[in-house]
């Protein structure tokens, strides 16, 4: 049995460090904290490492909206393929500052590109 892409990033430790050091980053972009007020980052952190966890092959314990129903209020509010490509750059910018191997990176980039369309509501 090969080991889950979740495993190989070091479990839930590992995602959970992402996790926090991808939100730093989020949360600093003036494109991105608007879409963020209001919200309780304790609760938002939870519900990625959750969802990552998952979509990386480890256990399944997500119990959040599906991504077009929890992306449909910031949508409404102007979020775009801009905004998009934002935190695809700051996940990878994570990524690269926790030293993940390349082949790992790029499989997590293809993850979380799939989700483009689902997050935008296409």
């Amino acid at each position: 049995m090969s080991e889950t892409l979740f495993d190989q990033l070091g479990g839930a430790a590992a995602v959970n460090a992402a996790v926090d050091i991808f939100y730093q980053k989020v949360l600093a972009d003036g494109s991105l904290s608007p879409f963020f007020e209001g919200v309780s980052m304790q609760d938002q952190r939870d519900k990625q490492k959750a969802f990552l966890t998952v979509a990386f092959g480890g256990p399944y314990d997500y119990v959040g909206n599906d991504l077009t129903s929890s992306h449909a209020r910031a949508v409404k509010r102007g979020l775009s393929d801009r905004h998009v490509n934002a935190v695809l750059g700051h996940l990878m910018k994570t990524l690269q500052e926790l030293k993940v191997s390349g082949y790992l990176v790029v499989e997590i980039m293809k993850i979380a590109e799939s989700t483009r369309n689902a997050v935008l509501g296409r």
